[in-house]
């Protein structure tokens, strides 16, 4: 895969307008997010893992993420971004939904935490020169006009020694079986039309980008639901959903 050339935009106006119409619900937990709020877990814990594994920080502290900033790219109503802040992290939440932007300003407000949310682009960021020494791209990038360009202006604003996180959903035949038409049309976890299969995303999509910008990439894990314990864990298979982890060497 050759490199990103420039189009001008990472954003699919439609997929921001598809967001932006079901703000309200972000924190609902039964609500249209509530697939997200049952991938919290696994997310947070494989997230936290590695940033303390990385930046020599104690798991068990509740401020283990003093001292670090934190991008949380694509945030939406701010579900990762609060429990960052709450470890201790400086967070900038960026969306180009302003509603999204909004929603999440207010959540803080409720919530007594500090937080940098934007409704800014990641070209917008970049341009701006922004570093973060964490960038937590996670599931975005099925959502963007154009991935490696994407990768490529986050990956940009990853700091020596940072990190970037990205998950997303595999483009293969059970992912479009479990993900869409099971997820979406059977069991109703999320709106119809969430998810477009052409706009799924290969882990080799992700893993060029990136080590096209000076990146590696050392870590990579599934994610697999157990509708016996109703809940999400790792897994060995990637061909639905998938986490990835880069850094950027010192």
């Amino acid at each position: 895969m050759s490199k990103a050339q420039d189009t001008g935009t990472t954003i699919d106006a439609a997929e921001v307008a598809r967001f932006s119409a079901m703000a309200e619900e972000w924190w609902d937990p039964a609500g249209k997010f509530k697939p997200l709020h049952k991938f919290q877990p696994v997310r947070l814990t494989y997230i936290k893992e590695k940033v303390c594994a990385q930046f020599d920080r104690d798991y068990r502290a509740s401020d283990a993420f003093e001292g670090l900033r934190i991008l949380d790219i694509g945030c939406g109503g701010g579900l990762l971004s609060e429990p960052m802040a709450r470890l201790g992290a400086e967070v900038v939440g960026a969306d180009p939904s302003e509603v999204n932007i909004e929603i999440a300003k207010l959540h803080m407000a409720q919530s007594g935490l500090k937080i940098d949310y934007r409704a800014e682009t990641a070209e917008d960021l970049a341009a701006a020169g922004e570093t973060f020494d964490i960038v937590l791209n996670m599931e975005v990038v099925e959502h963007v006009a154009d991935v490696p360009l994407f990768l490529e202006k986050t990956a940009s604003m990853v700091r020596p020694g940072g990190l970037m996180f990205v998950a997303t959903i595999n483009r293969t035949m059970k992912a479009y079986a479990l993900a869409i038409v099971g997820a979406e049309r059977v069991l109703r976890w999320l709106p119809q039309g969430t998810h477009s299969y052409d706009k799924l995303v290969r882990p080799e999509e992700i893993q060029v980008p990136l080590e096209e910008t000076g990146l590696d990439i050392i870590d990579r894990t599934g994610v697999t639901y157990n509708p016996l314990f109703d809940r999400w864990a790792p897994s060995r298979d990637m061909n639905v959903n998938y986490m990835m982890l880069a850094e950027r060497p010192k």
